[in-house]
């Protein structure tokens, strides 16, 4: 082969290999448009849900006591229309009072409010009662022997603990 004609099949390769860098290059181009396209879309979609979900807790928190409000009401209808009988006799008054109590503590049994009220003799738990003193009595040491305001629990977390008190060590 000539010279002249080494030259031409060097430069016909060349052309060759640039043509194929260049039909490289626009692919890799092509792909890495794609894969930004993809990348931008699945930042937006995780900032939608991030943004969905700050919305989402923003209505909890302001509207979750929406159903312990309602289920408190007709408590509230119940003792207006007790105050609203005006001669109403003790017996009458008491009878209202209870019913209406009934129906409190099913409003707060409805919404996981559980009261706290230790029998007596019942171990001494600090996580749930106060003790208020310890008295001497006929029972074991650290047991409740009487319960002098009711504690709650709130979906088993203490709300209020009951105020006791504890027999005192013999």
């Amino acid at each position: 082969m000539s010279p002249e004609e080494q030259e031409a099949a060097q430069a016909a390769n060349d052309v060759e290999a640039l043509a194929q860098a260049q039909a490289e290059l626009a692919a890799l181009k092509a792909k890495s448009a794609d894969l930004a396209d993809q990348f931008l879309r699945a930042k937006a979609e995780a900032e939608n849900a991030r943004r969905r979900a700050e919305e989402e807790i923003a209505k909890a928190r302001k509207f979750g006591i929406e159903s312990f409000a309602e289920s408190l009401l007709p408590v509230c209808d119940s003792l207006e229309a007790g105050l609203a009988i005006k001669d109403a006799k003790p017996e009458q008054i008491r009878e209202g009072a209870e019913a209406t109590l009934r129906q409190l503590t099913a409003a707060l049994e409805r919404n996981k409010v559980l009261a706290i009220a230790p029998a007596a003799g019942a171990k001494f738990d600090p996580h749930q009662h106060q003790a208020i003193s310890m008295v001497p009595a006929d029972q074991e040491a650290n047991t409740v022997v009487s319960v002098l305001q009711k504690g709650y629990l709130i979906a088993e977390r203490v709300l209020r603990p009951a105020l006791v008190t504890v027999a005192a060590p013999k």
